[in-house]
């Protein structure tokens, strides 16, 4: 089992550890629902160093990267972070990812934990036909902590004066140095509140991690574990590997059209993405139940009428709205907002119906 460098700290804090896909991650400290409400009313502290992370370098690997994945890195500046995926020759996903434009022929690229070594060596598998390109794999020297919340810019005043977030644009990064060490901070995140990304050597993840805490301490800042950072993704309907997006799914099917740049040139999957976007049949949509049964993954999905029309995707009780909601892909025809369906949870079809994502507001709504 792969531990992060703050698995110590978790230990000792008497955090509810599972198998994360390898990983030994804390799944909660305090609770759920207390983690989920502390990020949406002032601050949580996300440990995600099992997450992987790739550098690739070289004077072709702009070139390399536009072809590997579908949205347009070449329109990202320097300093600017790009979310898109990476897809197999029919349009299936490979993964969802981040890249960091560090310069034109410096790259930092976040993949998800569960796909890290898949990832590579899919990179590994294309990178030879672009001379020059070197690809390496980073995800053992960092670890990463996200900072989220409507204090979270607060609480980083305190801890990093010198970052100045508040001045990054959404998806942009700046270096920064923490105790002699140097770190990045990106804006971005995983819960729909505005906050940051912290990549940071594993050997300053500790002090830097407690410092934070106790910067935030007045905010109300708690540690948060993946059971609420999985109920906060869910209510801004982002989209999670093996959940929404998958080997066998489309990202112009699954809500992801607005990263995937038909335009732009070739890249893998891109004939499988033109034949889907002249006749797409599925869609990933938001839906809510009426009453307190929980729909999960997997749980087929029926129209007013009947009729079979997809699955659930994810599903949760919202501690925000107190009602279960969830995502499900469906017939592209009762996607539309307002449209009556039923999810059957074990072997009870219960009504609800398709609502508008994200779920909820937030401090970036």
């Amino acid at each position: 089992m792969k531990k992060t460098a703050l698995y110590p700290w978790h230990e000792k804090a008497g955090a509810r550890i599972i198998d994360f896909g390898g990983w030994l991650m804390p799944v909660q400290y305090s609770g759920i629902i207390a983690e989920h409400k502390a990020v949406r009313s002032g601050a949580g502290l996300f440990d995600v160093s099992h997450m992987g992370n790739f550098s690739v370098r070289g004077p072709r690997a702009l070139e390399f990267l536009q072809y590997m994945t579908t949205n347009d890195l070449g329109r990202a500046v320097d300093g600017q972070a790009q979310y898109t995926v990476m897809l197999y020759p029919d349009g299936g996903i490979v993964d969802d990812l981040i890249i960091y434009r560090i310069d034109s022929e410096t790259f930092f690229i976040i993949v998800n934990a569960g796909n890290c070594e898949k990832d590579y060596q899919w990179f590994r598998e294309h990178v030879g036909a672009f001379d020059g390109v070197e690809l390496e794999d980073r995800s053992q020297e960092l670890s990463l902590i996200a900072l989220q919340g409507p204090k979270a810019f607060g609480v980083l005043r305190k801890a990093l004066p010198a970052v100045d977030a508040e001045t990054l644009g959404s998806f942009h990064f700046r270096k920064a140095e923490f105790r002699g060490a140097e770190i990045v901070v990106a804006r971005t995140g995983y819960t729909g509140e505005v906050g940051v990304e912290i990549a940071v050597p594993n050997a300053m993840a500790v002090p830097l991690w407690e410092a934070l805490l106790e910067a935030g301490k007045e905010e109300g800042i708690l540690p948060i574990g993946l059971g609420a950072r999985d109920t906060l993704r869910l209510e801004m309907g982002y989209s999670l590997y093996g959940h929404e997006i998958d080997r066998d799914t489309n990202p112009l099917e699954a809500r992801l059209k607005w990263v995937v740049k038909l335009d732009k040139g070739e890249f893998i999957g891109r004939d499988a993405c033109l034949k889907v976007d002249a006749d797409p049949k599925r869609s990933v949509a938001g839906f809510a139940l009426d009453g307190r049964a929980l729909p999960r993954q997997g749980c087929p999905v029926f129209s007013a009428g009947g009729e079979e029309i997809g699955r659930v995707c994810s599903g949760t009780l919202s501690p925000t709205l107190q009602e279960p909601v969830g995502t499900c892909s469906v017939l592209r025809e009762y996607a539309k907002v307002g449209t009556p369906l039923f999810v059957e949870i074990r072997g009870v079809r219960q009504p609800g119906s398709i609502r508008r994502l994200p779920f909820v507001k937030t401090s970036l709504s």
